[in-house]
């Protein structure tokens, strides 16, 4: 059954409404549902009582927007996935790592490490479960031109051994006797010319299950936004669907562009907006959002760290994790774990080498 014969279930739904609403985005009835009226109004094309009308009858179908149990929620949230970053420290303090169906904001100074730790979660995502991945495929939304396939590619090649192994016996068919003749787990100036082909041939595949695209203003990012819902769909019954959708940086667009306190309102009403865009592609498709975030200096402040993130309230409301980057000593990092729901405040270490994120 197709997506527009799914939504012609709907009370109120025909033919040419079903075509309206896949054409504003929305696949299917979970998507309706989760909509709010004026949004689906605006979207679609169609009134205001009618918008409301679709989206009662699609939290009816799709049994959403009502009261739980505490225990039925429980029995959800093991539904929840944990992204690792692999440095035991950090995930330890994540309580296991980067949750699905939240965003988590990774915001520090230029030069911190945020986008170190975009791309390397970019990777990650795509790593079997047993080595603390999902076995999915990224969305990455680069709107400071920080993306960099080549560093994309050291990371893949930096991955330990063991999971340098089960990848390319996954991803290229190597059976484990061929593998082993690898010796991938060598120092990588001592691995062999047949190594290395591999390696390349590994570091395409995981190129090709990271869909970048480059933001060149706030529109165009908002926009983005909506397109990593549909390439989330087309994905979903893949063997890689969409795990993770970054957004690096979250902010900067919508700094440069609404300067000044008169333009402060109609700017925090789009960033509200924005994120609530991509927390519905992360709660939809059970994937992780992690933004960034710049900092800007707090002048009030007069002991400790002056930086605070950019957006004010808007950001620290719709974040459900926020993370705080902070340089030290050469590659060294300090990552703080300023807000979450369940978790501690707390601080860990890692190194930022060639290799991608290590531990201390």
């Amino acid at each position: 059954m197709s997506s527009s014969e799914d939504l012609e279930q709907l009370r109120g739904v025909g033919s040419a409404t079903a075509d309206k609403l896949q054409d504003a985005g929305y696949n299917t009835i979970k998507s309706v549902a989760v909509a709010s009226p004026g949004e689906l109004s605006e979207n679609a094309g169609v009134g205001d009582n009618t918008a409301a009308k679709i989206i009662r009858a699609a939290r009816q179908e799709a049994d959403v927007g009502g009261f739980e149990t505490g225990a039925q929620l429980l029995e959800q949230r093991q539904k929840i996935g944990k992204l690792k970053t692999l440095v035991p420290e950090v995930d330890r303090m994540l309580g296991g790592g980067m949750e699905t169906q939240s965003i988590t904001e990774t915001y520090g100074e230029f030069g911190s490490g945020k986008s170190q730790f975009t791309h390397q979660l970019a990777v990650n995502v795509q790593l079997p479960e047993e080595h603390g991945g999902l076995g999915q495929s990224a969305v990455f939304i680069d709107t400071e031109d920080t993306f960099r396939p080549e560093r994309v590619a050291q990371m893949v090649k930096g991955l330990e051994g063991e999971i340098l192994e089960d990848v390319v016996r996954r991803d290229l068919d190597y059976t484990k006797d061929d593998v082993e003749e690898l010796e991938l787990d060598a120092d990588i100036s001592d691995l062999s010319d047949e190594a290395n082909e591999v390696l390349d041939d590994l570091v395409d595949e995981f190129l090709d299950r990271i869909h970048v695209a480059k933001a060149f203003n706030s529109n165009h990012q908002i926009l983005l936004a909506e397109k990593a819902r549909d390439i989330a769909d087309d994905l979903e019954d893949t063997d890689f669907p969409v795990g993770l959708l970054a957004v690096d940086s979250l902010t900067a667009h919508f700094r440069a562009e609404y300067v000044g306190r008169g333009n402060l309102a109609n700017r925090q009403q789009k960033l509200n907006k924005h994120m609530h865009d991509i927390l519905r592609v992360a709660s939809l498709h059970n994937a992780a959002a992690v933004v960034t975030n710049q900092v800007q200096s707090n002048p009030d402040s007069m002991f400790g760290d002056p930086t605070k993130p950019v957006g004010g309230n808007i950001l620290g409301h719709t974040s459900t994790f926020r993370i705080y980057i902070r340089k030290s000593k050469k590659d060294k990092r300090i990552i703080k774990l300023v807000d979450a729901p369940n978790l501690p405040d707390g601080e860990s270490v890692l190194r930022i080498k060639e290799e991608g994120l290590k531990p201390e």
